[in-house]
């Protein structure tokens, strides 16, 4: 794993996610409490909204908003994967450390490898929320 990086001042943190114009990306966990700047990043970057949860499309990457107390996260990442093209990332955003809600990297690691994911990187990408990318053993 990747030290843990704050998004650098010349890119938004929509554009380290690494998605595209076009993309389709979905989005689990939204709740009062997510960045609404980040996410009105993604969709502007994306030029579209995000897919809901229950979306049946085949999706180009995922958002995960996760916070401690929200259920299985092993369950959820499976979850995610449902409708995810090959080598498309996943980003669990987990509230960061002394914020309600916080959820232990190691956590997040031991999760994604139950599900059959690898932890790539990890990186500030708003005040209150941190970003882990995950990806598929194979990819």
């Amino acid at each position: 794993m990747s030290p843990s990086a704050d998004a650098t001042s010349s890119s938004s943190p929509a554009e380290v996610l690494t998605f595209t114009p076009g993309q389709i990306v979905q989005e689990f966990g939204y709740d009062d409490d997510v960045d609404h700047d980040l996410r009105d990043a993604i969709e502007d970057l994306l030029g579209e909204d995000l897919e809901d949860e229950d979306s049946q499309e085949i999706v180009d990457g995922v958002i995960m908003w996760w916070r401690e107390g929200d259920g299985d996260l092993t369950d959820a990442m499976v979850d995610t994967l449902t409708t995810l093209a090959p080598g498309a990332p996943v980003w669990v955003l987990t509230p960061k450390a002394g914020r309600d809600g916080h959820v232990a990297p190691g956590d997040v690691q031991e999760s994604a490898g139950i599900a059959g994911l690898r932890v790539m990187s990890s990186m500030s990408l708003a005040p209150d929320w941190t970003g882990t990318r995950l990806a598929s053993r194979t990819s």
